[in-house]
Order: C-alpha cells, then structure tokens, then sequence
C-alpha cells in the first residue's frame, strides 16, 4: 500500500520547498533548471510567480503540481511529500489535493463534452456520487459567474469564459491549493485583468490557495505577493499591503525585498546591478543597521594593495 508522508509537526506552509535542485540530462549535456530553489507559500496566499523563459518556473510547477520529480531537495504541498509520493498516492493527489489551470484550453476542456460534462466528468473520476454531480456543477457555474453556459461546448465559449470554465473544472474535487499556469496568456489585458480578478475573489472567498506561474510582470497588480525567479532561484519577492495615510486615504503600497536563502546567498534585481554597472566582484561594509554595498574599482583596488605592499615591506625592513 502506498504511503505519503506529511508535513513536520507545527508546518503551517501549504506550500514548500527547500534547497530544490532539477537536472535534466540529455545526449551527455546536463541542464540545472532550478539550483538550489527555496519557496515558502501559507495557507490561503495568492501568490504570482514570474520569471522569463527558462528562468525555471515552468519545472516548479510539474515539480508542484505531481508530474515531475525533483532531482534534490524536498518540495511539500498540503502537507504531501512530493519526493516520496509514488503510483495511486500521487494520481490521488492530482485529483483532489491540487487544481490546475493551463494556458492552452484544450488541456483544460474536453472539446467534446459541454461545460458542465466537464465538470461531471471530474467528479466522476473522483468517485463522488452521482446525485452530487449536476447540484455541484451547478454551484460552480454560478460561483464563476457563467450558471447559464453549462450546455454549451468550449468552441462556443470566448476566452475568458473558457478560463472561468477552467477554473469551474479545477474547483470541482475542492482542491486545497489551486495552480494556474499562464492562465491568461493567450488573452488581452481587459480579459486578463477579468480572470485575474475572479481569481482573487476565489482565493478570498473560498480560502484556496492560488499559485500563478507566469512571465507577465502585470498580473502581479492582481495578487499580494509576487516571487521572482531567476537562473532557477528565487531571486526577489514584491509584497502588496493596504495603508491608511494620516488623512485617512487608503493607499496601495508595494515593497520589493531580495531573497536570502539559507546559505546566505541572494540576487541582487537586474536593474540595479545595470545602473551601478556591477560586475564580477562587490564591495560590501558592514554598518550598524545595514550594509554597503558598491562597485569595485580594479585600478584603486591594485593601488591599494600596491600601497600595503609597500607599507609591509617597510615595516619589515625596520
């Protein structure tokens, strides 16, 4: 009998990874997709990952969502360890632990069966009764705003009721945690920013926590927390709070910090390093409440250690 392995006692991340290391071999060259990838996600978040082609988010997400495995470290949804999973615990896993919602439609719908078909059909994957079936694919349709196109195929859909359709079909096994790979990439900016909102109020409304994976930088205007992933690390988080200002007026505030991991390491954001034309080495000082940190100048530093040298060789002499 498969067994899963749960989260440590007193976890209280729905998502997380630790150290998360992905080698693909191929033809004798190996690729490292993520080196050393450290995530922490709480219950209930609404979080945004982004990062370019081949910056490594798209192998976190297989990693995530069950249909990959990583090569190092340890990764855990809802309390399930992701490395030790095997055969009917992880097909259990991808049915009802976790929802996804793809880019491409036809990975979410079957073309062949009405919406609420869809939805039927996934319940009765998941073995719940039949007279459970039509009242739940009902309440999701009305939940997402589309009660009244359940009879109606995918083709007949625009793009941004397919999505919510997808996202009727994700929600059908009550999924703890919800991922969305580029959801609205092959939708325009008003459409976009439609999805991106009914995600939200999906992820307040019924508590899910909603992993987006995307290389869009404007969906992170829809969600509170937004990680950066570059080179297979995180590298900067973005975090979005509500302030009320002295003269009572609400204001949107979004504070970005870099990311240390647990050996120290950290990346600094690309457009700082450009403008302070940082490369190879740092200078770092230490201060009482903070560290400096400037651009190395090579012909002072071969200066200054030709004016050490010099000062060493006369103490020596003396």
């Amino acid at each position: 009998m498969s067994m899963t392995a749960t989260a440590p006692p007193g976890s209280t991340a729905q998502i997380e990874c630790a150290d998360l290391v992905r080698i693909f071999a191929a033809e004798g060259v190996e690729v490292q997709a993520l080196q050393g990838l450290n995530l922490r996600v709480e219950r209930g978040e609404l979080t945004a990952i982004v990062g370019a082609s081949g910056s490594g988010k798209s192998t976190l997400l297989s990693i995530l969502s069950g249909l990959d495995v990583p090569t190092a470290g340890s990764a855990r949804v809802a309390g399930q360890d992701l490395l030790t999973m095997r055969g009917s615990a992880r097909t259990r896993y991808r049915r009802s632990t976790v929802g996804f919602v793809w880019q491409q439609t036809a990975r979410n719908l079957l073309p062949a069966l009405t919406i609420a078909d869809n939805i039927r059909l996934v319940l009765s994957l998941a073995h719940r009764p039949r007279r459970e079936r039509s009242p739940r694919a009902a309440e999701l349709l009305g939940l997402l705003g589309i009660a009244d196109l359940g009879d109606r195929h995918p083709h007949q859909l625009s793009g941004g009721q397919q999505q919510r359709a997808a996202l009727a079909v994700a929600l059908a096994n009550e999924p703890e945690v919800l991922f969305a790979d580029e959801p609205t990439g092959e939708l325009d900016e008003a459409t976009s920013a439609e999805v991106l909102e009914t995600m939200r109020d999906l992820n307040e409304r019924l508590g899910v926590t909603v992993l987006i994976v995307t290389h869009d930088h404007s969906v992170s205007e829809h969600v509170r927390r937004t990680v950066q992933i570059r080179d297979g690390r995180t590298s900067t988080e973005v975090l979005r709070s509500t302030r009320v200002d002295d003269a009572g007026v609400s204001q949107q505030v979004a504070e970005e910090y870099a990311v240390l991991d647990r050996v120290g390491r950290l990346q600094l954001p690309a457009d700082m390093v450009g403008a302070l034309s940082l490369r190879d080495r740092v200078r770092l000082l230490l201060r009482d409440d903070h560290i400096r940190l400037s651009a190395t100048d090579e012909h002072q530093d071969a200066t200054r250690d030709a004016g050490a040298d010099a000062a060493n060789d006369g103490e020596a002499r003396s």
